[in-house]
């Protein structure tokens, strides 16, 4: 389920999981990515990596947020959302990171499967 995969032109770990996440969704470069999100950052005087920011990119780009039910809000894992959703392409968000999951499998820099999601964006 986990696959390390570090979008980073550089490959650092610099804090840009929004970027990495996004870019990996989206099939864009980490560049562009970084780029659109820094500029609407701006408009929206906040930081590229706040949620707001990132989320809004989602919106205006046909994403939609769902919220992940919470019947058991601290035990429904990244490694579980896996397990239940073999197809698509998903972004989690987890208050502190994000990551793209893909048929199953997850992608990031660091195993980050025991982290708890708390909504994930979807293509509509």
């Amino acid at each position: 389920m986990f696959r390390h995969l570090n979008l980073n032109p550089r490959h650092k770990n610099v804090g840009d999981c929004a970027v990495r996440a996004i870019s990996l969704l989206m099939d864009e470069p980490w560049d562009k990515i970084y780029t659109d999100l820094s500029v609407l950052g701006f408009e929206m005087k906040d930081l590229l990596d706040s949620n707001a920011v990132w989320g809004q990119y989602l919106n205006r780009n046909g994403y939609r947020r769902h919220i992940i039910p919470d019947t058991c809000p601290d035990c429904f894992t990244i490694s579980d959302f896996c397990r239940d959703n073999p197809e698509g392409k998903f972004l989690l968000a987890t208050g502190t990171h994000v990551v793209t999951v893909i048929d199953g499998d997850y992608y990031d820099t660091w195993d980050s499967g025991d982290k708890i999601p708390i909504y994930f964006w979807k293509k509509k």
